[in-house]
């Protein structure tokens, strides 16, 4: 315990890990947070929908929201469609144009794919369904989603090769789903997504160096001769590792957390994430959708640490362990349309490669013929990866020295 204190006390000393941390905070939790709160993502707007132009004033939109949408009942209905439907169809949206991202409008908009029929009555096609549809007609919205999911999930299994028994299950999950729905305003929760790749690059430049950097500084033979001996030091530095990605998470998903409890409460956490998406499957609400993304960055983080420190500890140069770290993350996406399907797939199991998002969708991954949702793989693979690499970073730096 004591040789990690001292190791873990020297890695927070250096210039480059204070660097990253307080510009990892500024960028994600300042300015990704904080400022999208109070000014871009929810400040009142003026004539501009420029959202660089939004008012200051966040904190007292999002309340205004709140109370705005409460008038509409606290459950989702036929007739809380309508109704919203027809407020904003009284509206003039070029005097408003905040209207369309912030209300919930947007959630309306959605709804109406489920009324195909009352598109385009008297040639306005190129007029958006919710400045026209008759209200009166928005009716069994909850038997239409149903048709329309059935619809869906059964042209997925015969374009995608999803099989009836991924189908049934996607279903089976769909039916745990209480109706009718709670209801408040959604768009809080709608904009709200923890992006964990953004944190990739700090924890890179932070542990690539970890054991290359002993390589560069001529440090590494002196460290082979302590008492400690190399088993010891190597699992130190490891565990220091680790621990320095584990608190940067902590930082920055605390300071997010905090600002969401800040800004929008905790009203809404029962809302289902089907206001999200309206297709969704999973039988979950606002607070298990977050649960899940914070489960899901803090198993990509430590997957993502053991990965970079093996980059490490196989080669001595600091700039290459940088970019071969950075490469696993980057390369998918740069070069995903350019990927077979299949190892586009695979790789989105990857350490911080994947997304959260995929809660929404109907991915099923297969394991010996057992199919199972793709969220759960996300949550477990990249943590595998992480155990696996640790040992191997620690045998090959301390093999090179050996040698």
């Amino acid at each position: 315990m004591e040789l990690f204190a001292l190791e873990h006390k020297r890695l927070w000393r250096t210039t480059r890990v204070w660097l990253c941390v307080v510009l990892c905070f500024l960028y994600s939790v300042v300015w990704g947070s904080l400022m999208w709160y109070q000014w871009l993502g929810f400040g009142s707007q003026n004539d501009s929908t420029d959202m660089y132009d939004n008012n200051f004033d966040g904190y007292t939109a999002i309340r205004d929201w709140q109370e705005q949408f409460s008038r509409f009942g606290d459950e989702w209905t036929d007739e809380t469609l309508q109704k919203i439907v027809a407020e904003y169809q009284g509206y003039d949206i070029y005097e408003k144009p905040g209207l369309q991202s912030k209300g919930d409008w947007m959630v309306a908009y959605k709804c109406l794919k489920l009324y195909p029929e009352l598109e385009d009555p008297e040639g306005q096609q190129y007029q958006p369904l919710i400045l026209y549809a008759d209200t009166t007609k928005l009716t069994d919205f909850y038997q239409r989603r149903a048709d329309l999911l059935e619809f869906t999930l059964e042209a997925t299994r015969q374009n995608e090769g999803m099989t009836e028994a991924d189908k049934q299950m996607l279903l089976d999950m769909n039916s745990q789903i209480k109706e009718p729905w709670p209801y408040e305003w959604t768009q809080g929760w709608a904009d709200l997504t923890f992006d964990w790749p953004e944190l990739a690059p700090y924890i890179a430049i932070v542990l690539g160096f970890l054991f290359s950097g002993e390589w560069h500084n001529s440090t590494a033979p002196m460290l082979h001769t302590t008492k400690y001996g190399w088993k010891k030091l190597a699992r130190v530095k490891v565990l220091s590792g680790l621990a320095f990605a584990l608190e940067l998470y902590a930082l920055i998903a605390g300071g997010k957390v905090l600002l969401q409890l800040i800004y929008l409460g905790t009203s809404g956490w029962d809302l289902p994430i089907q206001y999200v998406n309206l297709m969704a499957v999973a039988p979950w609400n606002m607070l298990q959708a977050e649960l899940y993304e914070l489960a899901f960055g803090l198993i990509g983080v430590f997957g993502y640490a053991g990965l970079v420190m093996l980059m490490s500890a196989l080669v001595k140069n600091n700039v290459l362990a940088l970019v071969f770290s950075l490469a696993f993350v980057y390369v998918p996406d740069i070069l995903g349309r350019y990927l077979p399907k299949w190892l586009l797939a695979v790789s989105q199991y990857l350490p911080l490669v994947g997304s959260s998002s995929d809660i929404y969708g109907y991915n099923v991954f297969h394991i010996f013929g057992k199919g199972i949702w793709s969220p759960w793989m996300l949550i477990t693979v990249p943590g595998l990866i992480g155990i696996v690499c640790i040992p191997f970073a620690i045998r090959s730096w301390a093999r090179r020295e050996r040698v």
